[in-house]
């Protein structure tokens, strides 16, 4: 009757999937755009459900209160909101998106090791992932709070900080490559 062609209620979908015919360039390709493909999403999302408190003005209002201020403790001065307080709904949108791309490179990390993508590209994901779950991480803790110019110039310092340590964390994936 039903051929062996059609899916069988409760068998995964990656039986069906021959991944191992594929050459590692389509496979980098599939996951590619799979990765692109679910930052339009999570971008999406975002937007959507910061779209009634009119979330475009409010980017353009951001953008436009810059001024030069003096990073505390130096004599060089930066862009910095001038009030980076009144900002929290563009800081609630950028921590969604952080963690939602750090969830998503964590995904895309245990899709690459099921499809034995080489040490690399998984080192790149594990970068990623420290830095977006990092970033998430710092935009609540020094800009969803009352966030004055001192604390906007720490963030950014944190968000050097963060990449740094992701970079740490991929050089170490890659020595235990070599090692394996």
């Amino acid at each position: 009757m039903c051929s062996r062609s059609i899916l069988e209620v409760g068998e995964p979908l990656v039986n069906y999937l021959n991944l191992q015919a594929l050459t590692d360039k389509k496979k980098e390709s599939l996951v590619a755009a799979l990765y692109a493909g679910s930052i339009f999403i999570i971008l999406a999302l975002v937007y959507l459900i910061h779209l009634s408190s009119n979330f475009a003005d409010k980017i353009v209002n951001f953008f436009s209160s810059f001024v030069l201020a003096q990073v505390p403790g130096t004599g060089i001065a930066l862009p910095a909101p001038a009030n980076p307080a009144a900002y929290t709904v563009l800081y609630a949108a950028a921590f969604q998106f952080s963690i939602g791309v750090g969830i998503l490179e964590i995904a895309i990390l245990a899709l690459r090791i099921y499809m034995h993508s080489p040490y690399p590209r998984k080192a790149e994901t594990i970068e990623n992932i420290a830095f977006w779950l990092g970033a998430s991480y710092l935009i609540i803790a020094y800009l969803m709070n009352t966030t004055l110019q001192t604390e906007w110039f720490v963030f950014w310092a944190g968000i050097i900080l963060v990449a740094g340590l992701s970079m740490v964390a991929r050089a170490f994936v890659l020595l235990a490559g070599q090692k394996s």
